[in-house]
């Protein structure tokens, strides 16, 4: 990986669109560049699918990896002071670091040195996962002990890796658009906290830790679970909470951080859908009564009264606007 210290920068590459026969010398071509650590391994098919996203004070690398070996060079002079946290969401891998090895199934993580003798992850069949290089120092301060054992295998079953890695998937698709800046020193934050207590942060840290990281991921992960469930007419706070583990008035207080009610956050989204299927013109024949039911209002006049307040038009009149 490059710097973590720069701005937001995006790579994404895939092998699917390259014939078997061009895939080493791609890899090998985007190896010498230095954008991916990656060698293929013996009598192994390869694919690659991957995406690099950069904020200041953590890379991350994710995607889906099969036939290769993802290393950690120690002559890499960025890298020296930097730990490497990497993520089997799916699959099996194996890594190597001074002597010691360990085996990452489903969930499983390994924090690893990016100094020293540098280390190696393999992966001869597929895995679905995700890493993140961070400077060092950005969490020697809350975890003790940061290289003794200097490489540690993390379980799956660790509530505060299952968050970070949904925090993550949460992210995904908004990580290049994070802004302002002050926007994205809170995302690295978050994720500093939730690698701390996954690693086994001081116990003096960590309800600052749970307080920032914890909180933030559980909101993102609530906030991407209404989205996806809009069309829920039974979406209650009750059910999220069920679904998330925690009590109703934990998920409102979550909310009231933000000066916001769940209900309030819910009608919001709501609204903002039925907007964006009323201008776009794939939905011009679809009766605005189906759109109202298909975002999840299960009474007609209710919608239109709140559509009318929220964005001081009538759903028909944004219709007619946008066709203009």
């Amino acid at each position: 990986m490059q710097s973590t210290t720069g701005p937001i920068e995006n790579f994404r590459f895939s092998s699917d669109d390259l014939p078997p026969r061009e895939r080493l010398k791609a890899m090998r071509e985007l190896q010498e560049r230095g954008i991916l650590p990656l060698e293929p391994l013996p009598a192994c098919p390869v694919h690659v699918q991957i995406a690099k996203l950069f904020l200041p004070g953590v890379g991350i690398l994710s995607g889906k990896l099969c036939g290769l070996k993802q290393t950690g060079a120690r002559d890499a002079v960025d890298a020296r002071d930097d730990i490497f946290l990497g993520v089997n969401l799916a699959g099996i891998s194996t890594a190597t670091q001074r002597g010691r090895e360990v085996v990452l199934r489903d969930g499983d993580a390994v924090l690893l040195s990016c100094a020293g003798d540098g280390f190696t992850i393999s992966r001869p069949t597929p895995v679905h996962f995700v890493g993140f290089r961070v400077p060092r120092q950005a969490l020697a301060s809350t975890v003790p002990d940061l290289e003794d054992p200097p490489i540690r295998l993390i379980s799956g079953k660790s509530a505060p890796l299952r968050l970070l890695t949904s925090y993550i998937g949460a992210i995904g698709s908004d990580g290049p658009t994070l802004e302002p800046r002050e926007l994205r020193l809170a995302v690295v934050t978050h994720i500093h906290d939730l690698i701390a207590l996954s690693i086994g942060a001081r116990r003096d840290a960590t309800v600052a830790a749970e307080e920032r990281g914890v909180r933030a991921a559980r909101l993102r992960a609530v906030k991407t679970d209404i989205a996806a469930n809009l069309d829920d007419c039974g979406l209650t706070v009750t059910a999220i909470a069920a679904r998330h583990r925690v009590t109703p008035r934990y998920i409102q207080k979550l909310f009231e951080s933000e000066g916001l009610t769940f209900s309030q956050f819910v009608l919001g989204q709501r609204l903002a859908q039925a907007h964006r299927l009323l201008v776009d013109p794939r939905f011009s024949k679809r009766a605005i009564s189906s759109i109202a039911f298909d975002v999840g209002f299960g009474d007609l006049s209710h919608f239109n009264g709140s559509f009318r307040r929220h964005y001081q038009l009538t759903p028909s009149e944004v219709r007619h606007r946008a066709a203009g």
